[in-house]
This record gives structure tokens, sequence and C-alpha cells, in this order.
């Protein structure tokens, strides 16, 4: 029996290539999965809410550079946060860094204290001031190291120790070193997290969110949420971040080589009052980043410009090369006046400016800055 036009539509696009074996990875777009004969399905893939071949793909990635057993992709790095706090219980205690994203204290503030859950921001970078802030009700510590926008550093073996001692776990949001230049798993955390959004992607064009742990019990309630909530990538997303992964260590490590040289070079000016980068002899916690840092210090820097809040807004509205804008990790560098994003709350001092530092030549980097500071 020959279908009907409508029919023939629908049939005559189904894909009948599952054999054929593609170089780059095709974008599986379906919703949802036909099941055979016998009611199984293919790969266990059923629902794309649950599973798709993309996400899978970037899941089990990400696990591997991490050195992680579980991974677990969400849409956004903030969906990711969000499953982790989540998974907790009404009642717990959470220790967060004085200088951390500024909207994952806001998240607290109005969403999960409302939940129940309790907090407290102290300096992560004082181990003695951790061990006195723990309280009974402490189930984990969360660690942003370096620190976003100040890059304060956290010892993340020191501080999983003092986590396990009090029965409690550590999270690292590892969004701005990557795999590539720190692995928290192996220093003894429980959870990383990132915002893949960023380096993982690498070209500021997609959104979304990982994490990553070895332990099945936790694993298991992370993937429960995630398909509950239905908080994922779509395919498409997944592919770009597939996709950026694999030129992950080539633009990282350009970029923190960048950062380094731009660093050096805005310390020795007049008009600059401090620079926060860990891979400089003068950061106070240089030592640790050797340390824990796997040969390389990061593309994320911040400097303190001598001058107002007005007069340092304009100095970064004058770079040519930098574009001011959010965000951080792509190939393209950029420049934000982090206060004024944050909010009248911010801690941020108001000379601050966050640089993301891209894979462009240094040396026109190093002029763009000389030229708008001069």
């Amino acid at each position: 029996m020959k279908p009907k036009f409508e029919t023939l539509a629908i049939k005559s696009t189904e894909n009948n290539f599952s054999e054929v074996k593609s170089v780059s990875i095709p974008i599986y777009l379906s919703s949802t999965y036909k099941r055979n004969e016998d009611g199984t399905y293919n790969n266990d893939f059923v629902y794309s809410r649950n599973d798709n071949p993309n996400r899978q793909i970037i899941e089990k990635s990400i696990a591997k550079l991490e050195n992680a057993t579980y991974g677990f992709a969400f849409s956004s790095g903030m969906a990711a946060v969000s499953t982790i706090l989540q998974s907790l219980k009404t009642g717990d205690h959470v220790l967060l860094p004085d200088d951390i994203y500024f909207t994952i204290k806001n998240l607290f503030k109005e969403v999960f204290t409302s939940w129940g859950l309790s907090y407290n921001q102290i300096d992560m970078s004082n181990l003695e001031t951790i061990k006195t802030a723990i309280k009974p009700n402490t189930a984990l510590i969360w660690v942003e190291t370096p620190s976003n926008p100040q890059l304060k550093l956290s010892d993340i073996k020191a501080i999983s120790e003092i986590a396990h001692k009090n029965n409690a776990l550590c999270v690292v949001d590892n969004t701005w070193l990557t795999p590539v230049f720190q692995t928290p798993l192996n220093l003894g955390a429980d959870i990383v997290i990132h915002s893949t959004t960023k380096y993982f992607g690498g070209h500021s064009d997609v959104l979304g969110g990982t994490v990553v742990l070895n332990d099945e019990k936790i694993a298991s309630k992370i993937k429960s949420i995630q398909q509950l909530n239905g908080a994922v990538p779509a395919p498409f997303d997944c592919w770009l971040i597939g996709r950026g992964i694999q030129t992950l260590h080539l633009r990282v490590t350009k970029q923190s080589e960048n950062a380094h040289k731009l660093a050096v070079f805005l310390e020795n000016h007049p008009k600059i009052e401090q620079v926060n980068y860990p891979g400089l002899k003068s950061h106070p916690q240089h030592n640790l980043a050797v340390k824990q840092q796997n040969k390389g210090f990061g593309a994320m820097l911040s400097i303190l410009i001598k001058g107002t809040e007005k007069e340092v807004f304009k100095i970064s509205t004058k770079l040519k090369y930098f574009t001011s804008a959010t965000s951080l990790g792509g190939v393209e560098s950029l420049v934000e006046h982090r206060k004024s994003v944050e909010g009248p709350d911010s801690s941020t001092p108001s000379n601050l400016i966050r640089i993301s530092v891209g894979i462009e030549h240094i040396d026109d980097l190093i002029a763009d800055w000389e030229q708008a500071l001069n």
C-alpha cells in the first residue's frame, strides 16, 4: 500500500543511517526514541529529558577529564549549582567563600533560605576561619578557587580534609581553571562543578553546566534531580560543548600564557594599583597555586586601577581588542567593571576590572592596555 503524501512526508524522513560512521558526531535532535519489538530501547534512550546521545558524550568526556566516575550535564552553570543544593535537606548549613560568584550568593538569599538552608560567607583562604565557622549541621563547604573576581585561592586538599572530619562534603567550582590546570577530585574534593558556558564551550555561543563526582549514592541523587527537574541542555548545545572540548587544551594553554604576560605588564604599570593573578610571585598565595594547579595559572585576572569608579570604567571602554561584556572563557578577550554588574551589595572594589584573556596576539593585547591607560 502506497501511503498518502502526509504519511509519506513523515515516514520518508525517518533516520535509517544508524550504521553510518561519521567522523563528526551527529546532532541527535529527537525528543523521543523508538522501542524495539520486545519493548526494549537501544542504548536505553527513552526520552531526551532523561538522556540523549549528545548529552551522554559530554557527560562521559568531562567526567574522564576530571578523573570522575559520574557526570551530569545541565542547561546552565546555575542549574548545576541548584541541583547540588537541592540534594541537601532542610536544616542543612553551607559555608560559602566571602568572594564568590555573586549569583550563587543571590540564589541562597532569594531561593534556598526559604527552603530551610542556611549559609555563612567566610574567608575560604583561612583554614582556621573555616574550622571555627563549621556548625553541627554543616553539610557542605563550597570552594571557588581562584575566586571570582578577586582571585583568592583555597587549599582544596586541606579544606576537603576539614569537611570530611566534620561529615560534610567539599564542592569545588573548577570553571576558571578547568581540568587542564586543576583536578579537585584528585585533591580530595567530593564534587566538581563547571559552567560549561565558559572554557568548555569556548566560543561565547552556548549555555551549559556540569557536575562530576565519584560517589555512587550522591550520583544517584543528582541524576534523579536532573531527570525530574528537566534543567538539561539541548542536543545542539551539547554538540557545541563537545566540539569545544576537542580544542580545550590548546585554547586554555594559549590563553593562560597570554594572561601571564599581560599580568606582568600590568603589574609594572604606574597606573595600576594591584594585579590579582596567582601566576605572579607577588600574589600572596602563589606557592599554593604552584602546589595545586597543574602547569598553569589560568586565563583570568583582575586589576585595581588608580582612579575613581567613573575613571576606571572609562578606561575599560577605551580598549579596542577587549570587548566590554560579562562572562569569560571565550576565544576573544573580555573586560568587565565587576562592581557595576554585581550591584550595590557587592563587596568588590569599585576600581576593579575583571579580565578574561583570549587567544589574540599578546603584543596587541599589551599595546591595547598601554594606549587605554595612557
